[in-house]
């Protein structure tokens, strides 16, 4: 019998997590069914969408019932199958949770496809929040050649992607990150045009003075200061595409109608696009990206950074460091 180790919600968070609102158990795992598989469980993606699955505050997808398995999509290891798509020894990407072992049902899983990259970036670069930083930018940014995209988060796996595809498109890319260390890695190593502390007391004028010409796309997934440093450079007809803002996510002000007045004269006067999305909008063109993507990858033309953590024990104190801005790069439990 097959044990399989599990974190679960304990308990609802009030602002920030804690280690108290997770518990762990072992469980035997049931045999599978018809069109089931077992899997093992290689890598487990943390993203800050975890901290919205926490509450039970209405959003797009349903909280995770308190007592249940915390959400999240992981790279496995198949070890049995009754699906006739995928055999011992595979490797698939699939929404089984913080677990160490499941049985899933075959058609909930894909097969990973890295073009000889680590299996680990199907959950980053190659994965979720490299999609969505494509989708973002093609179905909504429309970035042209000459005009400046901005990004904050820029070290993470969707500001990085977002500054290198735009600059891959002709575009300025102008990056936005915490502290020294992540600014020399979007400067140096990823090669966008500029790079801006958002720690800096100088914010505002640093990032006005890095784009001189003002900010034709600003990908949003922070908000907070971040917003109100980006809203006054943004150009006439400005894109703004948003798919998190994780600024907020602990409770920051999310209810907060300061910002709103500014924001709606600006989107007025300016004539600017604001589109939220979910990537799972634009499903349906996930293997377009891969195809785009994965070669850009495997030459080194598009370059990531991983944060791994080894233990899924390790998952809840990752996530909270997380959510703090204490990774650097796409944050992934290795799990076996």
């Amino acid at each position: 019998m097959t044990k399989a180790r599990r974190i679960l919600l304990a308990s609802r968070p009030l602002g920030e997590p804690s280690a108290a609102n997770f518990s762990m158990d072992e469980i035997d795992l049931p045999e599978a069914a018809e069109g089931e598989v077992t899997v093992r469980v290689r890598y487990l993606s943390l993203d800050p969408y975890m901290r919205g699955r926490m509450s039970d505050a209405k959003s797009y997808a349903a909280p995770v019932p308190v007592g249940g398995i915390m959400e999240g999509e992981t790279v496995c290891e198949v070890m049995k199958s009754r699906h006739n798509d995928f055999s011992p020894g595979d490797i698939v990407k699939g929404r089984t949770g913080w677990v160490s072992h499941a049985v899933i049902k075959g058609d909930l899983l894909r097969l990973v496809d890295t073009h000889g990259a680590p299996v680990s970036t199907a959950l980053g670069v190659l994965g979720m929040p490299g999609f969505t930083a494509w989708s973002g930018l093609k179905f909504i940014g429309h970035p042209k050649s000459g005009e400046t995209v901005a990004v904050a988060a820029a070290s993470g796996p969707v500001g990085s992607m977002v500054g290198q595809l735009a600059r891959l498109q002709g575009a300025r890319a102008v990056g936005i990150a915490g502290g020294p260390d992540k600014c020399a890695f979007v400067k140096d190593e990823l090669g966008f045009d500029a790079v801006i502390d958002h720690r800096s007391k100088e914010l505002a004028h640093d990032l006005q003075n890095a784009c001189l010409d003002g900010i034709d796309v600003y990908f949003e997934n922070v908000g907070g200061h971040v917003w109100d440093a980006v809203l006054p450079l943004l150009n006439q007809f400005g894109r703004v595409p948003v798919c998190g803002l994780v600024a907020h996510y602990n409770g920051g002000g999310l209810g907060e109608t300061d910002r709103l007045p500014a924001t709606m004269s600006a989107i007025l006067r300016r004539s600017l696009t604001v589109r939220g999305f979910i990537q799972t909008e634009f499903a349906q063109h996930f293997d377009e990206f891969l195809q785009d993507v994965g070669p850009l990858v495997a030459d080194g033309k598009i370059k990531y950074k991983e944060d791994i953590v080894d233990g899924l024990e390790q998952a809840p104190e990752a996530l909270i460091g997380m959510l703090a801005g204490k990774n650097f790069g796409k944050l992934v439990v290795k799990v076996s």
